[in-house]
């Protein structure tokens, strides 16, 4: 048995090596594919950008019949197909733009054995024509994407992921169900399990922080400033900047353009031609950047962002780590950079209650931002709380990378005012919030303090030398680490925690780092002191090789109507800067391109770098 099990996954690796150009899984990608090809039901909860379509496909490829996809956008059906049949398999998507001839002849394919993978939107699932039609194919494996959405709980709930289960269910034989997504929370990993009807499935949790992201959280700068600033400085690298706003997203797509920035924007008030043509500039490397909203993303594969923006607070965690994990999907060190003011809060309290949601619901949407707001105050390492968030174990190792463990602000304590705060929050009951708060302890002569009476407080103006922005913050500092909580709602009130005792009674110490420096960190200003993929140093890499391969790929690219990432990568581009490959087997030793996309894209790419070689020498000889 065990030579057996070896020998499928020697099979599995030669085809990892054959079509994808890498010599082995990562750990946690073999242990996926060992259980689908086990023919187990399978959940993997892995980062963007941590290889999750490879898990399905390898198998797909060693399955005897076809697997379906359930994935729930047209661009990401296409971007997936794109990159899978450059690599040299049979591939196709089932969506709204193909004619119903087309979707009968795809489906012909399939039958005929001559489709490996066939994506499809999970509505689709809910047609009776597809539903039968399906019943006649083999199918061995159905692979969802994104399977969060399944969950009401998750960020991006859609009500025809419910559709899976019974589609399985209706199926002559049960095929084995493998789901997927990067970010899943406990509660909705259950529900993963419970609404697709997995059985007994092994599951199967990736460490969602990843060494190539730096990530920040940047208060008290001014926004507009700091995007300007930035992309000048970054003029020639790929970044993605989410707005909450359409006002945003147009106000600053005017600004960047005016600057001579090569920028796009994204947003659901344009028409879908203007989306899809900033989109397909994005893709082909024609836009530098794109401004967008939340409406923008989940559809794109594209490799080579090397930095995201967050110009506002997201509205939970959960879109927050899938906006952001955009970056970097090659592996190259990439910026996460969040900007935050307390009128984010604000803003998305009001889309909150701007969309129809029950009060469950709605409930569970305040709870989540108040979580966000919590990771935007908090002085630990960025990475250990987000991966608190999730419920990975974790060993609690500072990362050395985000804007928390390179802050060099010196730590300051703060025990005296925590107990003046939480002696005001006990003084006025816990029935108030930040605000309220901050404006007794600044002595403030508002209409609301005089009407509780709250200047007879003994702490009333015993803060009276900060304003109530500041102190707003200290007591936001204090709520993410754990001294306060703050009920969930519109209006939430802040409530002591046993933390919080222990300070009042002097036993406990409290610390902070209060003051934030003019300017950005050199982690959030792009600098490279982490970790690279492929363990190539970044003074190794030849930066004019680098970009003479780059124009050698964006004309490939252009003869075969494909994004440029879907040829080679960025990572693969650098490594081949270093190594400068003479023959067929020193090229094809090169992560990421195998031997299907060599024969196709290897030669202009080995003759660059022998006609190189030669005009060296003949210079030499000269």
């Amino acid at each position: 048995m065990m030579i057996m099990e070896s020998m499928t996954l020697d099979r599995a690796q030669n085809y990892l090596q054959k079509y994808y150009g890498y010599p082995d899984f990562r750990e946690d990608q073999r242990n996926i594919v060992t259980s689908l090809l086990d023919s187990r039901d399978t959940l993997g909860i892995m980062p963007t950008g941590g290889g999750k379509s490879i898990c399905y496909q390898i198998p797909a490829l060693m399955l005897p019949g076809l697997t379906l996809v359930v994935s729930p956008l047209i661009s990401l059906m296409k971007d997936q197909v794109d990159a899978l049949t450059t690599a040299g398999i049979s591939a196709a998507f089932i969506n709204s733009t193909l004619s119903g001839k087309e979707v009968n002849d795809r489906i012909r394919a399939a039958a005929q054995g001559d489709l490996k993978l066939l994506y499809v939107a999970p509505e689709r699932l809910e047609l009776d024509w597809f539903r039968e039609q399906m019943s006649y194919l083999p199918i061995s494996c159905i692979a969802v994407d994104e399977a969060h959405c399944v969950s009401q709980w998750g960020h991006d709930f859609r009500t025809s992921y419910l559709s899976v289960a019974p589609f399985v269910e209706g199926l002559s034989q049960r095929p084995i169900v493998a789901a997927f997504t990067a970010t899943a929370t406990p509660e909705v990993m259950d529900d993963i399990v419970k609404l697709l009807r997995l059985q007994e499935p092994q599951v199967f949790v990736t460490g969602l922080g990843r060494d190539n992201l730096a990530m920040s959280v940047l208060r008290g700068e001014n926004k507009r400033e700091y995007v300007m600033t930035y992309t000048a400085e970054h003029a020639h690298e790929t970044g993605i900047i989410y707005a909450a706003t359409r006002k945003d997203v147009d106000q600053l797509y005017e600004r960047l353009q005016s600057a001579g920035i090569a920028v796009g924007r994204y947003h659901a008030g344009m028409s879908d031609i203007e989306r899809a043509a900033s989109q397909e500039g994005f893709l082909y490397d024609d836009i530098r950047v794109i401004v967008a909203t939340n409406a923008f993303g989940m559809g794109i594969d594209k490799s080579n962002v090397r930095y995201v923006i967050h110009y506002s607070m997201p509205k939970n965690m959960e879109a927050y780590v899938q906006e952001a994990g955009r970056a970097g999907r090659d592996g190259e060190p990439s910026q996460c950079i969040l900007l935050f003011s307390g009128q984010d809060i604000m803003t998305q309290k009001f889309l909150i209650e701007q969309n129809q949601l029950d009060d469950e619901r709605r409930h569970n949407d305040y709870r989540k931002l108040q979580q966000m707001l919590d990771y935007c105050y908090t002085n630990r390492c960025l990475r250990n709380a987000m991966l608190d968030y999730f419920g990975e174990v974790h060993e609690g190792n500072p990362c050395g990378t985000c804007s928390s463990c390179t802050d060099e602000r010196e730590l300051v304590d703060m025990t005296i005012d925590a107990q003046k705060i939480f002696s005001c929050i006990h003084r006025m009951r816990e029935r108030f919030g930040v605000s309220m708060v901050a404006s007794v302890l600044k002595g403030s002569r508002n209409k609301k303090v005089l009407q509780y009476g709250f200047e007879s407080l003994s702490t009333y103006g015993a803060m009276s030398n900060r304003t109530e922005k500041e102190i707003s913050e200290v007591i936001n500092v204090m709520a993410s680490d754990g001294y306060l909580s703050l009920s969930e709602g519109q209006y939430p009130v802040l409530k002591l925690q046993p933390l919080a005792g222990d300070v009042l009674k002097g036993q406990r110490q409290v610390m902070q780092r209060v003051a934030r420096p003019t300017r950005t960190s050199g982690i959030a200003s792009g600098g490279y002191g982490r970790t690279r993929s492929r363990d190539i140093s970044p003074s190794a890499v030849n930066e004019t090789i680098f970009e003479q391969l780059r124009l050698v790929r964006r004309e490939l690219a252009g003869k075969e109507h494909v994004p440029s990432y879907i040829i080679f990568n960025d990572a693969t581009l650098r490594e081949m800067s270093v190594v400068c490959p003479q023959t067929e087997s020193q090229i094809l030793n090169i992560k990421g391109v195998g031997e299907v996309k060599f024969r196709k894209y290897g030669k202009p790419f080995l003759d660059f770098f022998q006609n190189q070689n030669h005009d060296e020498y003949t210079d030499d000889d000269e």
